[in-house]
């Protein structure tokens, strides 16, 4: 079903907001935060891309834009800048990021050209008050998500079809080096934004699937969601609905006109049950 009808060049980084009983969600395109609730939408307009957020307290988010991490105050508008993330190279911007149960928030960054640019990507964590670079040389980072336990964090290069995986410490730094825990390469298949359920099954959006695959904790395929819109993007939980954004980047007219409902927000009751939302500590 549709969440929400407004089309997003670039959906993303949906977030269930679990104070206020609310998602979130950006379209880095259009350099915009979109939500609705019982008043209907509501969107918020930047100066820059932006592209995922975590939840600071009932008002305030942590964004990730285009070339800082900034606190956000949703009834009042203001900002706080918090660090920034290459601010100084024109190149890259924000993409894929969520907070990890220790606290912390973990951002990717990618070319706003990946073509031109490739493997420009890196990969931060914000924690008590440190921006740390935990991996680089990356082209489209995607899929960052935490198992419930807290122990293990999983991301994805979009470009090699591989999404890893690494053990935590106590306070959610890595440690050891990354394991490939699939390798979709040889599907064709784009890993895009992920989530992990309390179950511990991960839920990936694949790029031009049109879908959202569920995938065990071992790595096996289980089923996926179907939605009408060839690029889902990266899906979230609210409670126990899955909720998905979605793209019109790389679709032409005619492709659009076959989708209409390319670039919407969806929602599917039922699917399972995702973790809270973890609170990031800024």
């Amino acid at each position: 079903m549709i969440f929400d009808d407004r089309r997003c060049a670039l959906g993303e980084g949906p977030l269930w907001h679990p104070l206020r009983k609310q998602l979130f969600w950006f379209d880095i395109l259009g350099k915009r935060l979109l939500t609705r609730n019982s008043d209907g939408p509501q969107e918020w307009h930047f100066a820059e891309m932006v592209s995922a957020a975590g939840w600071v307290s009932h008002d305030e988010l942590l964004i990730a834009s285009e070339t800082q991490l900034f606190r956000f105050d949703l009834e009042t508008g203001a900002h706080l800048q918090l660090a920034s993330i290459e601010g100084d190279n024109p190149l890259t911007r924000s993409n894929d990021g969520r907070a990890d149960p220790q606290g912390g928030f973990w951002i990717g960054t990618m070319a706003k050209d990946p073509d031109s640019h490739p493997r420009a990507g890196s990969i931060w964590r914000y924690y008590l008050g440190e921006l740390r670079r935990l991996y680089t040389g990356l082209s489209i980072t995607n899929a960052i998500c935490f198992t419930p336990d807290g122990r293990t964090a999983q991301f994805a290069d979009t470009a090699t079809g591989k999404v890893m995986r690494v053990s935590l410490d106590a306070e959610g730094w890595p440690r050891g080096e990354p394991s490939v825990f699939l390798d979709l390469s040889a599907q064709g298949l784009n890993p895009d934004g992920a989530v992990i359920a309390a179950n511990g099954m991960m839920f990936m959006a694949q790029w031009g699937a049109s879908r959202v695959a569920a995938y065990a904790p071992d790595g096996r395929y289980l089923h996926a969601v179907e939605f009408d819109a060839p690029h889902t993007s990266c899906p979230a939980f609210g409670d126990q609905t899955l909720y998905c954004t979605t793209a019109l980047q790389g679709m032409d007219a005619p492709a659009r006109a076959a989708h209409p409902q390319a670039g919407m927000t969806f929602a599917a009751p039922g699917v399972a049950t995702g973790q809270k939302e973890h609170q990031v500590i800024a």
